[in-house]
C-alpha cells in the first residue's frame, strides 16, 4: 500500500518536472520528471522507492546547464 502512495506522490512531481522543463525549453527538469514518473513500475521496495524519487527530485535543484 505504501508503495502505491509513493508511487503516486512522486507520479505527481515528475508530472510538474516535465510540463515545466517543457515549458521551458530546460532538459533536466524534463528528464528528471520523465524519470519520476516511470521509476516506480521498477522499484518494489518502499526504502529504495523514496531514496531514489529524492534523488530525482534533488538533481534539477543542484544541476543546472
Amino acid at each position: 500500500m505504501s508503495n502505491l502512495l509513493w508511487g503516486v506522490l512522486f507520479g505527481s512531481i515528475g508530472f510538474g518536472f516535465f510540463l515545466y522543463g517543457k515549458k521551458q525549453g530546460a532538459l533536466i527538469p524534463l528528464m528528471c520528471g520523465v524519470a519520476l514518473m516511470a521509476f516506480p513500475y521498477f522499484v518494489s521496495g518502499t526504502v529504495l522507492l523514496v531514496g531514489i524519487g529524492i534523488v530525482l527530485m534533488a538533481i534539477p535543484y543542484f544541476v543546472r546547464l
